[in-house]
């Protein structure tokens, strides 16, 4: 059985964006990029919701051959551009000759419950979900989540978009609490609790 993690950033005051859906407002540091690329080693599906998958498209292709960025940066675009990428979506549509087209599934939202079981079923490595707010959020209520590993930053963003909107409280356990060196940022790793177990 293969866990299905999910790992974002989240503001001090728990906002997973700032105003105007601005992701950029979050406290990243340099360790974000390097807990990421860890998880990513780790898995062997990315599971995106539509925006998140067309960001990432869109910026991380090209910078596996940028020798301005720092290593770590190239190795989450190789990493990215290889593993198989399954998107739920609406209406997305991949065309040939597009990054990561070969190596992307589009599942429609009626579908996504039944398809990530499946996956979660098979062999391999994690199901890694990055960003995908509102995906993970219903993934989470319908119990399908193993862990959720937040990454709090030291920022206080006094608005934008909750990490977390509901529509039920979900109990979770804490795994592991770990502060990166030399970092601003602390990790939470949360374990899903089943509503008969809380």
């Amino acid at each position: 059985m293969r866990k299905l993690i999910v790992a974002n950033i989240v503001s001090l005051d728990g906002y997973y964006e700032g105003p105007g859906n601005d992701v950029m407002a979050l406290p990243f540091d340099e360790a974000f990029d390097h807990y990421n690329a860890e998880r990513l080693r780790a898995a062997g599906t990315l599971l995106l919701g539509r925006r998140t998958y067309e960001g990432f498209r869109s910026y991380w292709p090209p910078v596996a051959d940028n020798p301005g960025v720092r290593p770590v940066e190239r190795e989450i675009s190789r990493l990215n551009t290889a593993i198989a990428k399954v998107v739920v979506s609406d209406s997305l549509t991949l065309r040939g000759g597009e990054p990561w087209a070969d190596t992307t599934e589009v599942v429609k939202r009626s579908s996504a419950h039944e398809r990530v079981a499946e996956l979660k079923r098979g062999t391999g490595g994690d199901i890694l979900v990055f960003g995908s707010r509102t995906l993970w959020n219903d993934l989470l209520v319908a119990g399908l989540v193993d862990e959720v590993h937040l990454m709090v930053g030291s920022a206080f963003l006094g608005g934008g978009t909750p990490v977390f909107g509901g529509p039920s409280r979900v109990p979770l356990r804490l795994l592991e609490a770990r502060r990166f060196e030399g970092a601003e940022l602390v990790l939470l790793r949360y374990g899903y609790t089943p509503k008969a177990e809380a």
